[in-house]
């Protein structure tokens, strides 16, 4: 099995180099037999945009392309494909190059003609057509050719373009471990072996209305072949390439692309190691599925284009009339996805391992579904899966997720435990681990320990007794340290300081956000002051000097993080990319008042996005989830006018007990066009020691509630410099305890408002601890909130 380092990387922080991985995994057991990286063989081959093309002046199949790979001048290449165009990005390979094949590249005369290097197909690069969408097998790799969204720029190197400099392990994976023959089942043992948190999302959809029981219905006739069944419905199916990152993944790990529907299903198998398929509802007649033994002699077309004689023992997927698909091996031609598909079905089961087995050893059929199938997957494995193409539906929008699923459940629900017996464990390996290294190295594989018993978790299949348990602690305790002899482990405690885990928190809280992680340089020019609008003598302005910079641009320590957040979103507005979305935890250097001593080095949280019409309560709401998620404190937003950076209207303060935390808000339009963005900017600073002082203590559970809420409407009239955040204080002083939440959902200026003043409209939840509301007690607390508004000039708008 390939698995790239890339993706593995995704779910653990495993970050050495390829040949010390292959090593630690096989001391721990999961056997790389070896590992390969195409950038190894590509050299000096990088992305080119031709600018103009003219005819040869000697031959007439034969044009002259001007060149710009990122120099100051242009290179001329001469070519005779016929299938690009001025404006195109394509690979160039330059003089000195070397292609996938080993083949070198030089430049020379063609007819007459100096040729500084040559364009690349797909094949000279090692690739397939499949592996780059709206290529072509005979003609140039087009990349720009609008098939999938692309982004690089001249003089970039193809391999890092491509994704072609990520290493590939290839791992051999013993019979009794299914878990492994997924990428996450191998990221756990990666995290096992080097110690790394090993963190996986729980997939999230969102649903389109519908009910699947209007659309389907399953009936699972055989039980004892079939332990689980799942499906949903798709609707609104939109059959289109994946996106390159999709692509690219799929090529890393050797399986073809295909389309979005089947490389979703591909994707999720080769992620979690649960084989899916995807049916075309239209072909699924009378909307019924019936997962039953096939009848002596019934026949069907495989995926393959073969026909297929089944017998009684080859358990079928099948419609109202016909078998639409081999269980745990292929699906039949008849349910195949096409363009024109508009609804499918999911399909996530779980089969009888030696039943999958015995049919695709009859067949002559042995697929990437069934090579998984044989040797017994989990059943809880079903829901994930399908929980994930759900969620890479939305993510593609390759469709509408109806509502409801169909799950039938014949697996046991017995939860297997195993006595922890580590002092046997100790004799029987002849080591001297604690109780706690054993319970660590056990948990980081996924099992519970409480009180001296094992719970093993359903995906290790494998585990039995204490023997097993033992086979588990020697592999991640070391083989290499078990010697012949007894001996006294030097067993160290370490860990997280509670700054690292709040910082580790953070980060995944705004990720959660939508914001992806920059790291940039802490060298800065000095001009970036003047770009941000800082006064002469504000003191950011005093930064550390570097003595030999590598140039202006490089020559002092910054002493703010919003240059490079700004620098970064720059770049992004003027690849023309639509929309970006990003954060950075930056480190600042403030001079020390001693010159002699080092800067003090402080932590900023930035944050920073233009485009998919985000305004400033779009960074509004990404402030206050990052807050809520770092359990901060109660704060409030102050209007913020005095900030150069910022625009006086549209930026605010967080105050969190009578101190600034940070500051939020759209960037001052100068500021953005010192950058080259003609757009709205918005950014926020938060410093992270006041981010972590200002933590609240630990969160507390609250039960649910007793009683119902009610909600209720306010629109009100106030001047224009009113800001919202005084009006939420003051109705929440007003409402008292029974008010539990307040949002603003519409702001108003216009014709119907008088000059001056604006209205905004709030929602208000009320709900009461010890009681249901009646309606005089509501009008009490409404008529309460609107008289003490009105007292400071804030009224009802009629």
């Amino acid at each position: 099995m390939n698995v790239p380092y890339r993706w593995l990387r995704e779910y653990t922080d495993v970050d050495v180099e390829p040949k010390k991985f292959s090593h630690e995994m096989n001391m721990t057991g999961t056997e790389t037999t070896g590992f390969s990286c195409a950038a190894d063989t590509i050299k000096n081959v990088v992305v080119g945009l031709i600018e103009k093309i003219e005819r040869h002046p000697n031959a007439d199949k034969l044009v002259v392309c001007s060149v710009n790979v990122g120099k100051d001048d242009n290179i001329q290449i001469v070519t005779a494909a016929k299938n690009m165009k001025e404006g195109d990005l394509v690979p160039v390979a330059l003089d000195g190059s070397v292609l996938a094949s080993g083949k070198e590249i030089h430049a020379g005369e063609l007819r007459g003609v100096m040729s500084c290097g040559m364009f690349c197909s797909v094949e000279e690069l090692g690739l397939a057509v499949n592996d780059f969408p709206g290529s072509v097998a005979d003609g140039l790799l087009i990349l720009n050719n609008g098939a999938c969204e692309f982004n690089a720029a001249p003089g970039d190197d193809i391999c890092k373009a491509l994704s072609l400099d990520d290493t590939v392990f290839v791992v051999d994976i013993v019979t009794n471990r299914p878990d492994c023959l997924s990428i996450i089942g191998v990221a756990r043992e990666a995290a096992c072996t080097f110690r790394k948190p090993f963190n996986v999302k729980k997939p999230t959809y969102k649903t389109g209305g519908g009910n699947i029981g209007d659309y389907l219905s399953v009936n699972v006739e055989d039980a004892d072949l079939c332990t689980r069944y799942m499906a949903r419905v798709v609707k609104d199916i939109k059959i289109a390439p994946s996106p390159l990152w999709l692509v690219e993944k799929l090529r890393d790990c050797g399986v073809r692309a295909i389309n979005n529907i089947v490389d979703i299903t591909n994707y999720v198998m080769l992620e979690y190691g649960q084989p899916m398929h995807a049916f075309d509802y239209e072909c699924v007649g009378g909307g019924k599925i019936t997962v039953r033994r096939a009848k002596d002699g019934e026949k069907m077309n495989t995926l393959d284009g073969q026909e297929r004689i089944l017998d009684a023992d080859t358990l079928v997927i099948a419609d109202a009339s016909r078998p639409i698909a081999v269980a745990g091996v292929m699906g039949g031609e008849n349910s195949e996805i096409k363009p024109e598909t508009k609804t499918i079905v999911f399909e996530s089961a779980n089969f009888f391992a030696p039943s999958v087995r015995k049919t695709s050893k009859k067949l002559g059929l042995r697929t990437e579904s069934s090579a998984r199938f044989e040797k017994g997957l989990d059943p809880l494995l079903t829901e994930e899966a399908l929980d994930r193409a759900c969620e890479l539906i939305c993510m593609l929008g390759a469709g509408t997720v109806v509502d409801g699923t169909i799950d039938i459940n014949n697996a046991p629900s017995q939860v297997r435990t195993v006595p922890f017996e580590y002092e046997w464990i100790n004799r029987y390996l002849n080591i001297t681990a604690s109780k706690e290294e054993m319970t660590d190295i056990l948990e980081r594989l996924g099992m519970t320990v409480e009180n001296d018993i094992i719970t093993v978790p359903s995906f290790r299949s494998d585990i039995e007794n204490k023997y097993d348990i033992s086979e588990e602690i020697a592999k991640f305790y070391g083989y290499d340290r078990i010697e012949p002899l007894f001996f006294k482990a030097d067993v160290k405690s370490g860990g997280y300081t509670a700054e690292q885990k709040f910082e580790i928190r953070l980060g995944e809280a705004l990720r959660s956000a939508g914001l992806d992680e920059i790291m940039t340089y802490s060298f800065v020019s000095p001009k970036s002051f003047d770009k941000i609008r800082l006064p002469e003598d504000a003191p950011e302005r005093n930064a550390m000097k570097i003595k030999n910079p590598l140039g202006e641009d490089t020559s002092i320590m910054r002493t703010s993080a919003l240059p490079s957040m700004l620098e970064v979103l720059a770049r992004n507005y003027s690849y023309r990319n639509p929309a970006a979305y990003l954060y950075e935890i930056a480190t600042v250097y403030i001079k020390n008042a001693d010159e002699t001593k080092l800067p003090d080095e402080k932590k900023i949280i930035c944050a920073g996005f233009y485009g998919d019409k985000g305004d400033f309560y779009t960074m509004k709401g990404i402030v206050e989830s990052i807050l809520s998620a770092m359990n901060t404190k109660e704060c409030e937003f102050v209007p913020c006018a005095d900030n150069p950076s910022y625009h006086p209207g549209r930026a605010a303060k967080i105050v969190a007990d009578g101190r600034t935390i940070g500051v939020f808000g759209q960037i001052h339009p100068i500021a953005a066009k010192n950058y080259g963005i003609n757009d709205e900017v918005y950014a926020a600073e938060i410093p992270f020691d006041e981010l972590f002082e200002s933590t609240a203590p630990e969160k507390t559970f609250t039960p649910l509630p007793k009683f119902p809420a009610v909600t209720r409407d306010l629109a009100l009239i106030c001047k224009d410099e009113t800001s919202s955040g005084e009006i939420e204080k003051k109705i929440k002083a007003l409402a008292g305890p029974c008010l539990e939440k307040i949002e603003i959902f519409d702001v108003y200026k216009g014709a119907q408002v008088a000059f001056g003043h604006k209205s905004i409209a709030y929602a208000l939840v009320l709900r009461s601890e010890e009681k249901t509301l009646g309606e005089s007690d509501i009008e009490s607390i409404m008529t309460n909130i609107i008289d003490g508004l009105a007292k400071d000039g804030i009224t009802l708008r009629r």
